[in-house]
């Protein structure tokens, strides 16, 4: 009588699992890459071709001085066209050069309808008096805006150099203005909320007027932040004072007049 052999279906004696036929093999490696095919050329027409995920609003968020509206209309971003097409670097470069008061700006794709553009503006320092006009200049020296008034809160920098001095000479008023805007952003906040104004009769010799009367010597644009700690100092020690110089921040001192 013949004996019945035994067929290992599920692996053989070492345990190990049959592979499937070669055939079989193909066939499944084919169904992949036609699901692939299928779901990459379905995400591409989403991205692009379908109405759903299109540009139609632009979102302003960050805006305190400039109104949503101008900032949407200086963007100038395409609508009606595919979100992802949309170029968020042209938008950001373009918003900072038409508005010189945004210091920067993130432009993002919002899914699935929106383009948000996120602004920071720039936040004076000081006012520049200018002929009829004050010109609004940040803390890193860039002039951003002009106005017809003070700006209450800001000090005024007024240039009073004497042209024919040596010291106008070699700095110049390009300088020196930059060395007022930087005395205004080192000025300690219990100062710079009663400055009034910035007078700059050369590089050396920079005073600033503040409420009351008062008066601070801050001499040149040098060792700024010592000089802004012995302020701070100094006018809560003497908070009855009339002058407080601070020219030679080792040794500040205080008068009544």
């Amino acid at each position: 009588m013949a004996v019945p052999t035994t067929v290992e279906t599920a692996g053989d004696q070492d345990g190990e699992a049959v592979r499937p036929p070669r055939r079989r093999r193909r066939l499944i490696v084919t169904v992949a890459l036609a699901a692939t095919t299928v779901l990459g050329g379905t995400g591409t027409w989403l991205l692009y071709g379908s109405a759903w995920l299109r540009a139609t609003q632009v979102r302003v968020t960050g805006t305190e001085v400039l109104y949503p509206e101008e900032v949407r209309d200086a963007a100038e971003v395409p609508l009606d066209g595919p979100l992802v097409s949309v170029d968020t670097a042209v938008i950001a470069r373009r918003l900072k050069e038409r508005l010189p008061r945004i210091s920067a700006v993130e432009v993002e794709r919002s899914w699935p309808h929106t383009i948000t553009l996120k602004v920071t503006e720039r936040t004076p320092a000081a006012l520049v008096k200018g002929d009829g006009n004050f010109i609004e200049v940040d803390a890193d020296g860039v002039r951003f805006d002009e106005r017809d008034t003070p700006l209450k809160g800001v000090p005024i920098i007024e240039l009073r150099p004497d042209r024919s001095s040596a010291s106008y000479r070699h700095f110049g008023t390009k300088r020196l203005l930059a060395g007022a805007v930087q005395v205004a952003a080192d000025l300690p906040k219990v100062a710079y909320r009663d400055a009034r104004l910035i007078e700059v009769r050369s590089y050396d010799d920079i005073t600033v007027q503040l409420t009351r009367g008062r008066a601070v010597v801050w001499g040149s644009v040098e060792q700024g932040a010592e000089k802004s700690v012995a302020l701070a100092a100094l006018m809560k020690v003497e908070r009855d004072a009339e002058f407080y110089d601070v020219s030679a921040p080792t040794s500040p001192a205080a008068s009544d007049g």
